[in-house]
């Protein structure tokens, strides 16, 4: 039985919405194409109908995650206490593919890097337009400082194994970025 233009359509964005929360809960070894399917509603057999290999499936899916890096605020503190948060730490499969899957792009083939790097891109010129500083080179700075900073602290935050710790990171962070006194994020200002 055919399917509609319009149901291929949705079946891989269902696919890749699968991939997408799988691969940032579990990483991309430890999914496999069935996981991926079985997820995603479909079956095993189809998956070479929408993507040439897992491969394709990890690029695919981190092209698509690239509107993610949208800030939903136009408040670099807003941004920060979103990102910094015990919720979003602890959400792995919504949470943000940079801090999710970072240490693994690296070990992946060109194609995958390629769509990371274009988020981190996408991610610093988005920042920018909402970090402080007197002129572009200065925001672009304040950008990528708080995105490395907020990145890291979310990885480090979740990695350890002590509650009281990982919320510690995510404060301390979060009180370095956003401190009046001249630290973190408005030291752009001050450079």
């Amino acid at each position: 039985m055919r399917v509609s233009r319009q149901q291929v359509e949705d079946n891989k964005r269902t696919i890749l919405e699968a991939a997408g929360r799988l691969f940032r809960e579990r990483g991309f070894e430890s999914v496999t194409v069935t996981d991926v399917m079985k997820s995603a509603g479909l079956t095993h057999g189809g998956f070479y109908g929408y993507f040439k290999s897992k491969d394709d499936l990890i690029a695919q899916t981190l092209a698509g995650l690239r509107g993610e890096a949208e800030p939903k605020s136009t408040d670099l503190a807003a941004v920060a206490q979103r990102y910094l948060s015990a919720e979003h730490r602890d959400d792995f499969a919504h949470g943000c593919p940079l801090a999710a899957l970072a240490s693994e792009v690296s070990r992946q083939p060109q194609g995958a890097r390629t769509e990371m790097t274009a988020f981190l891109k996408r991610q610093f010129e988005r920042l920018g337009k909402i970090a402080p500083g007197l002129d572009e080179e200065q925001r672009r700075r304040a950008a990528i400082g708080n995105s490395a900073s907020m990145i890291g602290a979310l990885i480090l935050a979740r990695m350890t194994d002590d509650p009281a710790m990982s919320n510690e990171i995510l404060e301390a962070t979060r009180g370095w970025l956003l401190a009046e006194d001249g630290e973190g994020a408005k030291a752009a200002d001050v450079a």
